[in-house]
């Protein structure tokens, strides 16, 4: 194949520099490009240069002399932004000995900033000769260039018009979980060319969708550029959550509406801009605790043959890695150079991408030091004394598969977790299952048992009922099983144990009373959801009813069954979560910084909350342990919020008497003395979903609820003529 020879590569045969080892990756400076690789191991570094992102071979392949310590290094004079490149390291294929160079194979730099198109897979891509009877002992010497995309240098500068991070208070946050693409893709206000794309979430009319919804945070599902695994792509399947990152700096190419070559950077930069400008912050779910390079048997697409020892876990046995993740290798976050790559991803879509915050995957994986998980570990180290990323949103899945793995309430303070023990309390008892009322007033405070120590408040507490992984809220209140055969696993994916209840029939039904009782019950979840302490959580179409159809692990399903059918929105639910979610932001006392103290306030001789049996009498503690009981009311103090306001005041807020009636039949709840309130107006009922002032109640006064539902009261403060309240 004859390539013609752009001017610069050339040049570049003809000059090169030596360069500088910092920054890492490609860096443009006006005049050029230093490109800079970490490979401790390795005995040889050779940049690539290409023409086009199709091209078969390099144009022009310069041997990497330069060498600081473990960095190798190289400036190539009037390089631009756009130069296509990749890398060949050599070195010795031992994999006995955990090293896994192979200079047959192209190589993603572990720092480029952006990657022109997907794998084309292919037995060249392994570093080893697939079907031999060695396995990975072999060795490939088949050119894997013409089916790895290649990296792209990019122009860092871009017009940010004094863009500024909202900087949302944690108990002022309201987190919005979504798929990129899954959320835009079918949507009818966003045009066509452009759905599923980072400029559709960028879109005015995306964007005015979140501000009437009253989300404050739109947390993206991976973005970081990942690999579709082969198993899937051969089954016409793909990776649609994303969960399987290969470039830790790069915005996944298939959501740009807008190039390849750098393009995706910008139209990512102008997603978050016009996202803080509505006033919504912007945080990524992302994945450092493995790479899409699977196990010993995985293709070598990067961090394998760049230095295979210097980034995994390897075992006993270096053929081998320590799996945390499920994915068959662990990011090994003890050494220094992996630790750095992280800190500089994370401050580089900090700094340069502009980002509020990030979800981490798996995160117990990163605190693990040697098998053990510890919170004092190196990783968190550096996040507290780091003065950028110490400062953002910092969000732990707390679990992995590994042994010790679920960590949920054990993460140092400054971080706040995903609560696995709200969503399952809070499921379980919807669905009426026995259960201990003392677990589900620690889940609706803040969960004090976890988080009450070291400094932490309820805020740390990331509540949630469903997330991208499980049944969406429409699935949870529709079948009692999981329904993934589509994925081509006979069903055997996904977890079985859901805490889900169909409430009658499994799947779409026409029974009008299954049908009313599953949105009463989605407005119970939602309610409890936002009238929780913490931080509250919302999964991208619960409000309007999506369904999966049953799916609870479409990882795979890139198509009708993952995105957000908005045809067939449930308009009423919608409305019902947008007016819920107000009444949360109108009313400090359902978002509030510090703990209850069950303490008399100073002047009213009322606690700050107190709890009810349904007989207006106040529970005991042999109450808080019966595991069939499904009622209890919750007096909430508006004048109990301890916190001062942000110039030093103090806060007041109304009074609210919170009522659930788990149980299946109603039952009449007597409101409590007139000390607590003389004038209660409801302004909210889980039965019919109606929210705003309607009947009113005195105390003492006895008032039916429904089976399964919500009822909440409201007392306003009353001030007097001198501006005090009573």
């Amino acid at each position: 194949m004859n390539i013609k020879e752009p001017e610069v590569i050339k040049k570049v045969k003809a000059k090169v520099y030596p360069g500088s080892p910092y920054p890492l990756g490609a860096t443009w400076d006006g005049k050029g490009v230093n490109f800079a690789l970490y490979a401790e191991n390795a005995t040889g570094v050779e940049l690539c240069l290409f023409n086009d992102s199709k091209d078969e071979t390099e144009a022009a392949r310069i041997p990497v002399t330069e060498r600081s310590a473990q960095i190798w290094h190289v400036y190539i004079p009037d390089a631009k932004p756009g130069q296509l490149y990749g890398y060949r390291v050599h070195g010795p294929y031992d994999p006995a000995a955990g090293h896994r160079f192979n200079p047959a194979k192209l190589l993603i730099d572990p720092y480029a900033k952006a990657i022109a198109g997907k794998i084309e897979w292919s037995d060249a891509l392994f570093g080893y000769e697939t079907g031999n009877e060695a396995e990975d002992l072999s060795m490939s010497e088949t050119d894997s260039a013409p089916y790895l995309p290649k990296c792209v240098v990019v122009n860092p500068e871009f017009n940010w018009e004094g863009d500024r991070a909202p900087k949302i208070a944690y108990h002022k946050t309201i987190i919005y979980e979504a798929h990129v693409r899954g959320f835009t893709k079918l949507c009818p206000e966003i045009p066509e060319e452009i759905r599923g794309t980072y400029a559709a979430i960028g879109h005015p009319a995306a964007i005015g969708y979140l501000q009437k919804l009253g989300i404050t945070a739109i947390e993206l599902m991976p973005v970081h550029h990942f690999i579709a695994d082969r198993h899937l792509v051969e089954k016409g399947l793909t990776n649609y959550w994303g969960y399987n990152t290969i470039g830790f700096f790069a915005p996944e190419v298939r959501y740009s509406g807008s190039g390849v070559l750098g393009e995706q950077v910008n139209e990512f930069k102008q997603m978050v801009k016009d996202l803080h400008k509505a006033g919504i912050e912007v945080i990524l779910d992302v994945v450092y605790n493995h790479t899409a390079e699977g196990n010993q048997l995985g293709p070598t697409l990067s961090f394998k043959g760049v230095d295979n020892a210097s980034y995994y876990r390897l075992a006993e046995d270096k053929r081998f890695y320590f799996d945390y993740t499920g994915t068959g290798n662990t990011l090994n976050a003890n050494l220094p150079n992996v630790l750095r790559l992280m800190m500089d991803s994370l401050r580089y879509w900090i700094l340069d991408m502009h980002v509020d915050g990030f979800r981490f995957d798996l995160a117990s994986t990163l605190a693990r030091e040697l098998h053990e998980v510890n919170k004092l570990s190196a990783f968190f180290d550096i996040i507290h004394q780091d003065p950028v990323i110490s400062q953002v949103k910092l969000i732990a899945e707390p679990w992995d598969i590994g042994e010790g793995g679920y960590q949920v309430g054990n993460f140092p303070p400054g971080w706040a977790e995903w609560n696995g023990k709200y969503r399952d309390c809070i499921r379980d008892y919807w669905r009426g299952e026995d259960s201990i009322l003392g677990e589900f007033a620690q889940r609706f405070t803040g969960s004090s048992d976890l988080y009450g120590g070291g400094y932490r408040n309820p805020t740390a507490s990331i509540n949630f009922i469903t997330a991208h992984d499980g049944f969406t809220l429409n699935d949870l209140v529709s079948y009692n099983e999981k329904h993934n055969e589509a994925n081509g696993e006979d069903n055997n994916d996904g977890e079985s144990h859901n805490r889900s209840w169909n409430c009658g029939a499994e799947g779409d039904t026409d029974d009008d009373v299954v049908n009313a009782l599953r949105q009463r019950q989605k407005r119970n979840f939602l309610t409890t959801l936002f009238l929780s302490q913490g931080v509250p959580m919302l999964v991208a179409g619960d409000e309007i009813s999506r369904t999966q159809r049953g799916n609870n692990n479409a990882y795979c399903q890139d198509n009708e069954i993952s995105w957000t059918n908005w045809e067939r929105a449930d308009r009423d639910l919608l409305e019902f979560t947008q007016g819920v979610i107000q009444l949360r932001k109108e009313h400090p006392m359902f978002c509030r910084r510090r703990w209850f103290q069950g303490q008399p306030i100073k002047g009213t001789g009322l606690e700050d909350i107190v709890w009810f049996l349904p007989d207006g009498a106040e529970m005991s503690e042999e109450h808080w342990n019966n595991g069939y009981a499904k009622t209890l009311a919750i007096f909430l103090n508006g004048r109990g919020i301890h916190t001062p306001g942000p110039k030093g005041e103090q806060i007041v807020d109304d009074s609210f008497y919170v009522i659930f009636n788990a149980h299946h039949e109603p039952v009449e709840f007597k409101l409590p003395p007139a000390k607590y309130g003389k004038d209660w107006v409801q302004v909210l009922n889980t039965v019919d979903g109606k929210i705003g002032a309607r009947s009113r109640h005195a105390p003492d006064e006895s008032i039916q609820v429904e089976s399964r539902s919500i009822m909440l009261l409201e007392h306003k403060i009353v001030y007097d003529s001198a501006g005090k309240n009573s």
